[in-house]
């Protein structure tokens, strides 16, 4: 999302749709986190804030208001979108390591990722979670809300575990550069290819993604997070972000105005087909799911399960690529204030996503209309949150903006 941020301007048709692109993901981000307090498969396991499992993990707040419908547009979110945000950040490390040299790169990288990944989890995160403590606690002050939270075996990282596992990428490619100064411009004129043989550079990524997710989802299952520390982790996915991150680093060392993603390339001429691969590989994913979380599962059902993960989820990505890279390549005002702002909502929009789903809670309304009002009021919220602290260099710079000018009379 960060490397999305500083995107290079441009009047390209390609560098267009890749920033609605970038606004459009924001708000499938926004509403996919509205969404969880309202879907009907969650179990309200009664568990306190300092209880295991800790559910309000990923679910800070349960509501009884619930919709199968967002079960399945979650579950399909849940399958891509994270990997195809590393794609995207993925795209323009080429470029700017190639301009700059790896120290001051990687420098660039701490500041502008880590410091807001740091900033985050001490104040953003915390204030968060807040509602999900006082649900279950006896003590809802926050003395006694700093105590539970500082004895946790974990820090909460919320959304923002997305921030550093980016940093950590930029660190190995940066490395990578380091020590061989030509695998990625290699890697790029390999993936410069996929127009042209787009089934063999598909069925790469679909086996080096097989080999980074199923040995780690079979030891650890597809669900598990780590129980301790300060960097939250979900035990058989970084690798395969790693996979995703590195292939968008490869087509954008060989020039995202021409190739895979092009507004002329294969996807975008062969976006039907991308929808309906990618609807065929959820379903063939939600099928295999829902027979391995069987307790009496076997074996390879389960490797089953983890493989159509891979395929659907490398299908869902390239489809909403092709999407806009066939329909989006046009300026939006809206789409283009979003891109623009996307990184500062993605900051701190879940301070408002969990509160107004507290807020809601007693609320006599159908799931669908709730969901509908913490989507829009997060997304005003947040917006009004960014362009303030846009008004201070301090503010600005952490979320990677220009600073903005303050009206004098």
């Amino acid at each position: 999302m960060r490397r999305l941020a500083a995107m290079p301007r441009s009047n390209s048709r390609t560098s267009l749709a890749l920033a609605n692109l970038r606004g459009i993901v924001i708000l499938i981000v926004l509403a996919f986190h509205a969404m969880l307090a309202y879907l009907n498969w969650v179990p309200v396991t009664g568990s306190g804030f300092d209880t295991p499992p800790y559910d309000w993990r990923a679910f800070p707040i349960i509501d009884s208001h619930r919709f199968f419908g967002f079960d399945l547009i979650c579950a399909w979110q849940d399958v891509y979108l994270m990997s195809l945000m590393y794609f995207l950040s993925g795209l323009f490390v080429w470029p700017s390591l190639a301009r700059k040299k790896d120290w001051v790169f990687l420098r660039d990288r701490t500041l502008r990722l880590g410091l807001p990944f740091a900033f985050g989890v001490a104040f953003v995160i915390p204030v968060a979670v807040y509602p999900a403590y006082r649900l279950t606690a006896a003590d809802p002050s926050l003395a006694a809300y700093w105590r539970s939270l500082l004895a946790l075996p974990f820090w909460p990282n919320g959304p923002l575990w997305f921030l550093w596992q980016l940093l950590a990428l930029n660190f190995i490619a940066a490395g990578l550069h380091f020590i061989a100064p030509k695998a990625i411009p290699a890697l790029g004129r390999w993936s410069a290819a996929a127009d042209k043989t787009l089934a063999r550079y598909f069925g790469v990524l679909l086996a080096v993604s097989a080999l980074a997710y199923v040995p780690l989802a079979i030891a650890f299952s597809p669900w598990a997070w780590s129980g301790s520390g300060f960097f939250a982790v979900q035990y058989c996915r970084p690798l395969l972000y790693a996979v995703y991150f590195f292939a968008g680093i490869g087509i954008g060392a060989a020039g995202i105005e021409r190739g895979l993603i092009a507004v002329d390339g294969i996807l975008a001429r062969r976006w039907a087909y991308a929808l309906a691969f990618a609807l065929g590989a959820l379903l063939l994913w939600m099928g295999l799911t829902a027979l391995s979380m069987n307790g009496g599962a076997s074996l390879s059902v389960k490797i089953a399960a983890d493989l159509s993960f891979v395929l659907a989820c490398a299908a869902g990505c390239f489809f909403l690529i092709a999407v806009c890279s066939r329909f989006a390549t046009g300026y939006s005002r809206l789409l283009g204030y979003l891109s623009a702002n996307a990184y500062g909502l993605y900051l701190v929009h879940y301070v408002f996503i969990v509160w107004l789903q507290y807020a809601l809670l007693a609320a006599p309304l159908f799931a669908v209309v709730k969901a509908g009002i913490v989507f829009s009021g997060t997304l005003f919220l947040s917006l009004a949150t960014t362009f303030a602290v846009q008004r201070f260099p301090w503010g600005a710079r952490l979320i990677g903006t220009a600073p903005r000018a303050i009206a004098t009379s």
